[in-house]
């Protein structure tokens, strides 16, 4: 969906209604993805009062299954009247907001659900998203996608002077804010000095600087603005979304310290009539610790290269100036392959006041940042209580 599509997106006029998770870490044994993701969506629909007869819009984003909205519909064995299959990676499922936002906004159907599901920890990361061969960068063997974000932290560190501890602080700082949800996979703190002297996968990322390879997926629920004022949630609402792409291979990436989060985010500000500074927490895809240093660069939050230094000293850490990857993130929380959904999920759980222990006060704006590729496609969703309407 273009810019100029957007445009006729009404700031607010529908609203998540419901959101849940799916068994995360290593899920029992033969179980598949779209196991994951009926258990996500009946649980999502459990949240709200509503049921699968009355869902009538179907999103589906997978690398394990083949045309996810005709396969995720027979074994739900619903008929939606509109659905969508897009898959760009990480940010598939902002993507799905934005366009469930279109689809809603005009009358094509009344009830979506944005569902995923990956057992990648399970048959390993391999064989659920296969490497394409590509005759410009394959033949030097990448470990990708490890190795094209470790160049975009290399050039960072070389163009700005970044430093590895710099990076490390990143995940220090998700791994505190996963020691405060129960759903976290890590379970022990973080040092920078531990992040700084782990195994390094290349170089300068060592294996505490990427993400988990873990089972999961989650869905939402969402429902037009009238509709949502009269379930079961307090409604959170869809204020601005904005996408972009830029590229495919890192080897065709413009600059590898600028990101496609840029266009999104100056999108999704426009549409909400909001600016960086109106947003009280964040969450920012971090496959990798360079990725949300890239972000809050790109989205107005520090000047371009002041990524290291503004997340120096816990600023993103809880008790610091602004609250990051609340959940623990994809560093410490859970990274089920593509991660973009259950970036939102944290964020409208936030916006919700659901979140106990790490629960962000009186936050009533959040900022969902997804991800897909490496550093390809940027889709950012901000996402608002009743007080910001």
């Amino acid at each position: 969906m273009s810019a100029a599509n957007m445009a006729g997106l009404q700031r607010g006029s529908v609203a998540v209604v419901g959101a849940a998770e799916s068994d995360l870490g290593q899920v029992a044994q033969g179980t598949h993805p779209m196991d994951l993701m009926a258990q996500a969506t009946m649980s999502a629909l459990e949240d709200c009062g509503l049921t699968l007869k009355d869902v009538d819009g179907l999103f589906v984003g997978a690398t394990q299954v083949r045309m996810g909205p005709m396969a995720f519909a027979e074994y739900l064995r619903i008929k939606p009247k509109y659905f969508d299959g897009t898959v760009i990676g990480g940010s598939s499922f902002m993507t799905h907001v934005a366009h469930a936002h279109a689809a809603l906004q005009l009358g094509l159907c009344s009830v979506a659900v944005i569902a995923y599901g990956s057992t990648q920890r399970s048959v390993s990361r391999a064989a659920a998203s296969p490497r394409e061969f590509n005759p410009f960068e394959s033949p030097y063997r990448p470990f990708m996608p490890s190795t094209a974000y470790a160049m975009a932290a290399a050039r960072h560190m070389h163009q700005y002077g970044t430093t590895r501890e710099q990076l490390a602080e990143v995940a220090v700082a998700a791994r505190k804010w996963a020691l405060m949800n129960p759903k976290a996979w890590e379970k022990e703190p973080l040092t920078i000095e531990q992040v700084l002297n782990a195994r390094m996968v290349c170089y300068p990322l060592t294996v505490r600087d990427c993400c988990l390879v873990l089972d999961g997926g989650g869905a939402i629920v969402m429902t037009r603005a009238d509709r949502a004022k009269s379930l079961k949630r307090k409604p959170v609402y869809v204020l601005g979304t904005g996408e972009s792409l830029s590229h495919a291979n890192i080897s065709s990436m413009p600059d590898f310290t600028v990101t496609a989060a840029k266009e999104s985010g100056a999108q999704a500000y426009a549409m909400a009539g909001m600016k960086p500074a109106d947003m009280n927490m964040l969450s920012l895809y971090d496959a990798f610790t360079i990725t949300p240093i890239l972000f809050l660069e790109d989205l107005g939050f520090c000047p371009k290269g002041e990524g290291g230094r503004f997340v120096a000293g816990g600023t993103t850490a809880p008790g610091g100036k602004i609250a990051m990857n609340t959940s623990g993130g994809g560093l410490s929380y859970c990274h089920p392959g593509m991660y973009g959904l259950l970036v939102m999920i944290e964020a409208i759980r936030q916006v919700r006041g659901e979140c106990g222990q790490r629960q962000v006060k009186n936050c009533d704006v959040a900022l969902a940042q997804g991800n897909g590729g490496v550093f390809s496609s940027e889709c950012t969703v901000i996402f608002g209580s009743e007080n910001t309407l």
